[in-house]
C-alpha cells in the first residue's frame, strides 16, 4: 500500500491553518449563494457540485488518481474498504447546507465560533477512541487546555446581544456542522490511508456529499417551490474548489495531526479570516469588535496550549 511522507511540524500546523482560513472563505461565499438563490440547501448542492466535477476531471486526469480509484475499488469489494469509511461527505453536506442558511446573517465569526465548539468536543472524543488514521492519540493536559480554552472563545463569542439577534436554531447548526466536520476529518484520514492517495478520499467525500444534497434540495424544491434565478458574479461558485482543496489538505494531515491537533488548527485559521472577513463585511448578527478580538486572542492560545510540549527533564 503507498505510504505518504511526513511533514515536517510547522508545515502540518501551517495547512491546518490553512484549512481553517479557506472554510472561512467558503462559509461567506456559500452564505452569499444561500441569499441570492433564496435556498441554503440548493446553494449547497451548487457549491459541492462543482467541487465534484472539478474531481472527476482531476482522477481521470492524473494516473496517480485512476491508480488510487482501481485500490478503492478493490477494497470495497474485499471488504476491506468498510462502507462508513466511504461517507465523510454526508457531513460535508451538513456544513455546506448550514453555511448557506446561516453564515451570511450570523457572520463568519459567529457561524464560526459554533463550529468550534461542536469540531473541539469531537476531535477530543475521536482521538481518544482511536477513530483517526493516527490510532488512539493521547488525550494529555495540554489538549485538554487546549479544547477547553477554544471553548472559552466560544463562550466569549455568544456575550452582549448575539443571543438577542439571531434566532437559536441558527446557534445549533453550526455547533452541529462542527461535530459534522470533526468525523469527517477522521473518516476521509482512514479511507485516505487504506487507498494511499488523499485526491481519492476527497472524491469519494464530494460524491457522497453531493448524492445527500441532491435528495435534500429536491425536497427543499418540493416543500419551498424553485430557488432564485442563478447569479451571474463568478466568485459566489468558489465555493466547491475551496472545498476540493480544504477536503484534500484534511485528508492528507490529519494522520500525522490527530483530529484534534488538526481542529485546532484549523479553527486559528477560521477565527483569524473570520474577523478579517466581518471587519470588511459586517453581517447582520456578528459580535461586536471587543468579542471578536478576545475570541481570537483566547484561540490562538488554545492552539499553543496543544501544540507546545514541555521538556523532559
Amino acid at each position: 500500500m503507498p505510504t505518504t511522507r511526513q511533514l515536517p511540524a510547522f508545515a502540518a500546523i501551517g495547512g491546518a491553518v490553512a484549512i481553517g482560513a479557506m472554510t472561512a472563505v467558503q462559509a461567506r461565499i456559500n452564505g452569499v449563494l444561500g441569499v441570492r438563490l433564496e435556498d441554503g440547501v440548493v446553494a449547497g448542492l451548487v457549491s459541492f457540485g462543482s467541487g465534484l466535477l472539478l474531481l472527476v476531471v482531476l482522477v481521470g486526469v492524473v494516473p496517480s488518481g485512476r491508480a488510487g480509484m482501481v485500490r478503492l475499488w478493490r477494497g470495497v469489494r474485499s471488504g476491506g474498504i468498510p462502507p462508513w469509511m466511504l461517507l465523510g461527505g454526508a457531513c460535508g453536506a451538513l456544513t455546506v447546507t448550514t453555511q448557506g442558511l446561516t453564515a451570511a446573517v450570523l457572520g463568519v465569526s459567529l457561524f464560526t465560533v459554533g463550529v468550534v465548539a461542536g469540531q473541539t468536543l469531537h476531535s477530543l472524543i475521536l482521538d481518544r477512541i482511536g477513530f483517526g488514521p493516527a490510532g488512539v492519540v493521547a488525550v494529555t493536559m495540554g489538549r485538554v487546555a487546549g479544547g477547553a480554552l477554544a471553548l472559552v472563545a466560544v463562550g466569549i463569542s455568544l456575550g452582549g446581544d448575539v443571543l438577542a439577534s439571531a434566532p437559536l436554531w441558527m446557534l445549533i447548526l453550526p455547533f452541529a456542522a462542527g461535530i459534522g466536520i470533526a468525523w469527517q476529518q477522521a473518516a476521509n484520514g482512514r479511507l485516505a490511508q487504506r487507498v494511499g492517495s488523499p485526491v481519492i478520499a476527497t472524491t469519494m467525500s464530494f460524491i457522497a456529499g453531493t448524492v445527500v444534497l441532491a435528495l435534500a434540495a429536491g425536497i427543499s424544491v418540493i416543500v419551498n417551490g424553485p430557488p432564485a434565478s442563478l447569479p451571474t458574479e463568478p466568485w459566489v461558485y468558489l465555493g466547491g474548489l475551496l472545498g476540493v482543496v480544504y477536503i484534500f489538505l484534511g485528508a492528507r494531515l490529519v494522520a500525522q495531526t490527530g483530529v484534534l491537533l488538526l481542529g485546532l488548527g484549523s479553527v486559528l485559521g477560521q477565527l483569524i479570516t473570520a474577523v478579517i472577513i466581518d471587519a470588511v463585511w459586517p453581517a447582520e448578527a456578528g459580535p461586536s469588535l471587543w468579542q471578536t478580538v478576545a475570541m481570537v486572542a483566547v484561540a490562538v492560545a488554545s492552539v499553543l496550549v496543544a501544540v507546545i510540549r514541555p521538556r523532559r527533564r
